[in-house]
């Protein structure tokens, strides 16, 4: 069947040649459309709930709000974390979804567990609201607009109209403005004016209220026609405002412009935006899942630039953390080691034969480009994940084709013409080369199946993998067996050629490296048992000498950043301004340094309070900054962030820290301890004695915990009996106190120049806000105006600031990162000894979260996946070879490739990644067997088909005529690799070579793991598969001989 498939693709080349040219046309055109992205676009759903109450105290909020909501909430499913922050004056529930769920589906739950829960909740509170984000969500570039002497409001008016402008855009999903101020409608009290005229706050804020109601007045049928009544009673303009009617006298109505004061100005401010180095007002943008951040902000810098042409000549625009540049280098240098790597190998196959060489190369172009239709199919991003995969696919794609050729090179060498040569080698390698791609398959197949946030991210590597395997395999064996036959021409046989000797078992005339091959071969075949105890005794040295001579676990890598973020924390009760000056303190700190591309600082409200991803509570900044190009600086990233950090920790009664970038999955802070109980003052206790101690502790920085920041609040404790003898009542203390505080809204209204709604808020002057003019306030009662201080106290008390809440408990953390050249997973081990023996409260439930936990679920999964990968490939390997014993010893290589990768760990120094160095050991699961595969394949024929040849001699034949192919396909996959596997970056297109720069640094342990492991285990199973191939034979010979000894022995006794 497949000597007539083969000869009528053969005998109708021209239409393979059109099918090849489709496919790899089509190949450049879903090139050319694929996103580009920096990383994969790692989505994972999350709803927010947020519960505004005006008003509500942390313990109410947690008691009224949160836990009604979190007894529905908790039974959504799909739902993975539920996180909930009880704070001052709202709510705010957190639900992290499973990346697999749909999340127009958790929406929908989320909505009708929201419905649910509202009647548990007080009438007071306002109606939730739920928002959708994903963790993909974050700001792909921050368009700033400052200024010197540029007036807020027109700053405001300018990042309002860019900002629908840039949501305007198809692929921008939102852009929000950062450091704006709210308006509002003030109206502000002139006391004395209404103590004349004798209104009480009661009748000035009830009189508001009448006036601004919309009113549905119907219509009217008279018979003759039907029509509408309207009557006008909503404020439009602050000229409604004033006109209100307050009361009425017999010298007239007194409105409202006579008591009070109307202005239309901004909120008192909670926060503040800087932009290198100067107020700004910021619009972070965010782009769509699925789309390019190099399209995206290429659009963005056209429409800003368009729009900044009708700009006042004193507004200044800066562009801060843009994704693009970084991701078109990233991109473009990877790519450049992608070409260096094809070259490399190209090179090796071509100095081998020019004819065959170009054959074979041609399996790289046309694979790559079958791998780019498959991942544009799939809706897949452009990204390093998948240019790794095609990188790591390199090397493997042309074994299939090296095996072919080499074989149908082989049978043309001996006279054959080159249809029959093709259609041969095709025919009897047809089941290797598929075993060979299945079982490469095969070791990659559980890597598409990681569960979580990590999974997300990895799973773009074995996707690309098997596109590109799967391109190369119907290159191998159908366009290259084409190709082959139109490009090859009859060889004459030569005499006297290595292959034919090997042909003919004449291994003592042998030339060259094969000789020596061969020699060494005749000696392991001798002395199987000797080599295998040999091989036994080497791997299981190794890996003691690992266990003593490791340089430890890590969870991912640690690459040179080229962004790099610093929080800034205080406890106390600052104010904005405060704030502001102490972060802007820092920013000089940092400034002053240098090495800085863009800062992007934000204080305030901003930048605290309760935040999924992890915020420390006491935090009231943080920054954000582009370091200068590496190319410019004399220090790498880490020497700058080390500058930084020792140009910050000294700033009186602030905790400055360095918060470095995620580059990887996002798992937050190396160490992250998650403390769980009920009692509030326990759980608080006993986290800030876990912090200390872990401040103590060498080798640990960035030292922080989620306690409630310590402070004061006061209490103002109305005293029911004397207030419901004067006729008076908390509802009117409480009015009266929001006069002195944020005002009392009174209603709203929508200005023709803005968008949204304007708060009408009345409060009283400057000079009456302050804490002494509590005592002072008066209330309405039967007496008349009577001071509240007769029947109120008011006091200081400490302040809880939030209560935060996971899964149902009242939570804490306490975090830490590892220090410069220290490993995390050591201290963790540190940690939970002296968490053992230091007497922890036992109703404090204490678990290990963040980057500790995501590294034990890592290491769970690659055993898991290496486990199932050896399944896989035994299972193939079994029905291949019909033999339990060969499908054993094929497997055997993983076991000398892993030792491999420990051996390499050991000489490099590197410690072992749970991500990147495990991916390597499952990956070389797939890639090592192969070798066995073909060498087994062919001593089951050599053995078929010559019965009466010796078994050392099928053996030793096997292995040269093998060796060439094993060679190749084992050089190519490690010379390409070998340039990043040493931490260089040779990037041939951009004609830069770099050591240790940011591709090379990322890549260099899952790169040197292949490569030490693919070299070891190689060099082994060349020597140690044809002992083991040998070994039956020469136990069943010794037994033989055994058995004749011993009749022998019972013949001469008797």
């Amino acid at each position: 069947m497949i000597d007539s498939f083969l000869g009528s693709t053969i005998d109708r080349s021209r239409t393979v040649i059109s099918l090849l040219a489709v496919i790899m046309l089509t190949g450049i055109i879903a090139y050319n459309s694929i996103p580009i992205e920096s990383e994969p676009d790692v989505s994972v759903p999350v709803i927010i709930i947020t519960i505004p109450h005006e008003g509500i105290s942390p313990e109410d909020s947690e008691r009224l709000l949160v836990r009604p909501m979190e007894l529905e909430l908790k039974t959504i499913e799909g739902a993975d974390e539920l996180h909930a922050y009880a704070g001052e004056g709202s709510a705010t529930l957190v639900i992290e979804f499973d990346s697999s769920f749909e999340p127009g589906q958790a929406v929908l739950d989320v909505r009708e567990a929201v419905d649910k829960a509202r009647a548990k909740i007080p009438s007071s509170a306002e109606e939730p609201i739920i928002n959708e984000i994903s963790m993909a969500d974050f700001p792909v570039i921050t368009v700033s607009l400052g200024g010197v002497n540029v007036p807020n409001r027109v700053l405001y008016k300018l990042a309002r109209k860019l900002k629908d402008d840039l949501e305007g855009i198809s692929e921008v999903l939102e852009a929000n403005i950062r450091g704006n101020r709210e308006e509002v409608l003030e109206a502000v009290i002139d006391p004395a004016q209404l103590e004349a005229y004798g209104i009480s706050n009661e009748e000035l804020l009830a009189a508001v209220a009448r006036n601004n109601r919309l009113i549905a007045a119907g219509s009217v049928d008279t018979g003759r026609g039907s029509f509408s009544v309207k009557i006008p009673s909503v404020i439009e303009s602050a000229k409604d405002v004033l006109s209100i009617p307050l009361k009425a006298t017999s010298e007239g109505v007194v409105a409202l412009q006579d008591v009070v004061t109307l202005k239309r100005t901004f909120k008192d401010p909670k926060s503040h935006t800087r932009a290198n180095g100067k107020p700004a007002v910021a619009i972070e943008v965010s782009k769509r899942v699925g789309t390019s951040v190099v399209d995206v902000n290429a659009r963005i810098h056209e429409l800003v630039e368009d729009a900044r042409k009708d700009f006042p000549k004193n507004v200044e625009v800066s562009y801060i953390a843009d994704q693009a540049p970084d991701t078109i280098e990233r991109n473009g240098t990877l790519e450049g080691n992608i070409s260096t790597a094809m070259f490399l190998v190209l090179t090796v196959v071509v100095a081998v034969g020019l004819r065959s060489g170009i054959l074979v190369a041609m399996a790289i172009p046309f694979s790559f480009l079958f791998s780019f239709i498959v991942i544009s199919s799939l809706g897949y991003s452009y990204n390093f994940m998948t240019m790794f995969g095609m990188l790591l696919g390199l090397g493997m794609l042309i074994d299939g084709a090296i095996v072919v050729v080499e074989l149908a090179e082989r049978k043309m060498s001996e006279g054959e013409m080159p249809r029959e040569a093709y259609i041969y080698a095709i025919k009897r390698m047809f089941l290797p080369v598929v075993a060979s791609v299945a079982t490469t398959l095969a070791a990659f197949l559980p890597l598409m199946f990681w569960p979580g946030i990590i999974g997300d991210f990895m799973h773009f590597l074995p996707v690309t993998v098997f596109a590109v395997l799967v391109g190369s395999l119907l290159y191998a064996l159908l366009f290259a067996p084409v190709i082959g036959v139109l490009i090859s021409g009859q060889k004459q046989k030569i005499e006297g050629s290595n292959n034919q000797l090997v042909d003919e078992g004449r291994f003592d005339e042998l030339r060259g490296a094969i000789y020596y091959y061969a020699t060494a071969l005749r000696f392991t075949t001798s002395h199987p048992f000797v080599v295998i105890t040999i091989t036994v005794l080497c791997l299981y040295g190794i890996v003691r000498w690992y266990g003593v001579a490791s340089s430890g676990t890590m969870f991912f890598i640690d690459a040179d950043p080229q962004f790099t973020g610093i929080s800034i924390s205080a406890k106390g009760n600052y104010s904005a301004e405060e704030v502001r000056d102490i972060v802007t303190d820092v920013e000089n700190r940092v400034t002053g340094e240098g090495y800085i591309g863009s800062i992007y600082t934000r204080s305030g409200d901003s930048g605290s309070g309760f935040s999924f991803t992890g915020s420390a509570a006491d935090q009231i900044g943080n920054m954000v900054i582009e370091l200068s190009d590496r190319r410019t600086r004399d220090i790498g990233g880490r020497e700058v962030e080390a500058a930084y950090r020792d140009a910050i920790k000294d700033v009186p009664g602030v905790r400055a820290e360095i918060i470095e970038m995620e580059q990887g999955p996002p798992v937050g802070k190396d160490i992250q301890l998650q403390l769980q109980a009920i009692d509030l003052d326990i759980l608080i206790a006993e986290t800030h004695r876990i912090k200390d101690h872990l401040e103590s502790m060498d080798g640990l920085i960035a030292v922080d915990d989620t306690a409630p920041v310590p402070g004061i609040e006061w209490e103002v404790t109305v005293d029911r009996a004397k207030a419901a003898m004067l006729g008076a009542g908390v509802a009117s203390v409480g009015a009266a106190v929001q006069l002195i505080t944020n005002g009392i809204l009174v209603g709203r209204y929508r200005p023709d120049d803005v968008d949204d709604e304007v708060d009408i808020r009345v409060r009283y002057p400057e000079e009456f806000r302050g804490i002494t003019q509590l005592d002072q306030l008066r209330v309405s009662t039967r007496e008349g105006q009577v001071p509240i201080s007769s029947f109120v106290e008011r006091k200081a008390m400490p302040k809880v600031s939030s209560i935060y809440r996971e899964n149902g408990h009242r939570t804490m953390y306490v975090r830490a990162n590892a220090g410069p050249g220290v490993l995390a997973d050591d201290k963790v081990t540190e940690i939970k000894e002296w968490i053992q023996g230091a007497g922890i409260d036992p109703s404090i439930k204490v678990t290990y979260r963040g980057a500790s936990e995501e590294q034990e679920k890592a290491n769970e999964f690659i055993v898991f996946a290496f486990s199932l990968a050896l399944m896989l490939m035994g299972i193939l390997l079994v029905t291949q070879f019909n033999s339990f014993y060969q499908a054993l010893l094929i497997l055997s290589a993983v076991i000398m490739s892993t030792v491999g990768v420990l051996l390499g760990l050991i000489v490099t120094g590197y410690p072992f990644s749970a991500i990147m160095t495990g991916v390597g050991i499952v990956a070389l699961a797939g890639i090592i067997v192969n070798n066995n595969i073909v060498l087994i394949d062919t001593y089951n024929y050599l053995h078929r088909e010559n019965p009466s040849w010796s078994m050392q001699r099928v053996i030793v034949q096997t292995g040269c005529q093998r060796l060439r192919p094993v060679f190749l396909t084992t050089f190519t996959t490690g010379f390409g690799l070998l340039p990043m596997a040493s931490g260089i970056s040779i990037d041939l297109i951009g004609r830069e070579v770099e050591v240790g720069g940011p591709v090379a640094t990322f890549w260099v342990q899952l790169a040197s793991a292949i490569v030490s492991g693919l070299t070891f285990a190689t060099l082994l199973t060349l020597l140690v598969t044809p002992a083991m191939l040998m070994a039956p034979h020469a136990f069943r010979t010794l037994r033989d001989n055994f058995r004749e000894k011993r009749q022998s022995a019972v013949l001469e006794s008797n």
